[in-house]
C-alpha cells in the first residue's frame, strides 16, 4: 500500500482514506462488537494483532490496496476535518467504518470482492455505505482495471444484501455451508463514470 500511503477519494459526503496506525485503536474498539464481527464475518483480534496486521499492509508495496476508512464529514464537528481541496486532514475525527476491495482470485485477475462496514450508529442511515461503495468501484474500475465487483454476504445480514442488489448487484449462488449470497456487477461497456458520483482523488499532508 506504499504508493496509497496518503491518497484520499472523496466526494461531497463521503472521505476514504488508507488505513494508518491512528486509525486502529478507533477500529479495534469497532471489532470488539460481536455483532459487527458476525456482519462482516471478522475474527476477534488482540489490539496488538491488529497494529500488526495494519503494518503489513502498509508496508506491502505490491499490495494494489484502495483507500479504506470512511470519513463521514457531518461528524467532523465544524473543525475542518475534511477538505479534500485543500489537502489538509485529521484522517480520525470523523472515522465511520471500512469498504474495502480485496483481489484475491488469481482466475479473475480483474475481479474484485466488495466490502463495506459503517460502525458509528451516528453515521448509518444517511447512505454512507452505498456512496462509499460506490466511490470505490469507481476507483478500482479507472486506477485498478477492474472489470467486475463480487461480494459475499452473509444470508442474515439483509441491510448488506439489499444494499448491494440496489446497487445493480445480483445474486450468482448461494452457499448453505457458509450462509452466505454471492452476488456480482459486471461493469457494462457502455457506463461511464457519469454513472458514479461526483468524486476525486488527492493526496493529504499530515
Amino acid at each position: 500500500m506504499k504508493a496509497n500511503r496518503h491518497l484520499t477519494v472523496s466526494s461531497d459526503r463521503v472521505v476514504l482514506v488508507p488505513y494508518l496506525n491512528e486509525h486502529v485503536a478507533r477500529y479495534h474498539s469497532w471489532m470488539e462488537d460481536p455483532e459487527l464481527r458476525e456482519a462482516t464475518a471478522s475474527e476477534r483480534l488482540s489490539i496488538e494483532e491488529e497494529y500488526a496486521m495494519q503494518r503489513s499492509w502498509a508496508d506491502d508495496a505490491d499490495m494494489q490496496n484502495a483507500p479504506s476508512i470512511v470519513l463521514d464529514p457531518s461528524r467532523a464537528g465544524g473543525s475542518g476535518v475534511i477538505s479534500a481541496s485543500d489537502g489538509v486532514f485529521d484522517t480520525t475525527t470523523g472515522m465511520a467504518g471500512d469498504v474495502n476491495l480485496f483481489f484475491n482470485d488469481p482466475d479473475e485477475p480483474t475481479t474484485a470482492e466488495i466490502e463495506v462496514m459503517i460502525a458509528e450508529r451516528a453515521s448509518r442511515r444517511k447512505g454512507l455505505a452505498g456512496e462509499a461503495i460506490r466511490m470505490l468501484m469507481a476507483y478500482g474500475a479507472t486506477d485498478l482495471g477492474v472489470k467486475k465487483y463480487r461480494a459475499k454476504i452473509g444470508l442474515s445480514n439483509s441491510a448488506s444484501l439489499a444494499l448491494f442488489q440496489k446497487l445493480g448487484f445480483q445474486e450468482v449462488s448461494r452457499s448453505s455451508v457458509f450462509q452466505e449470497a454471492t452476488l456480482e456487477w459486471p461493469i457494462p461497456d457502455e457506463v461511464t463514470t457519469m454513472w458514479l458520483p461526483s468524486w476525486h482523488r488527492s493526496c493529504y499532508s499530515q
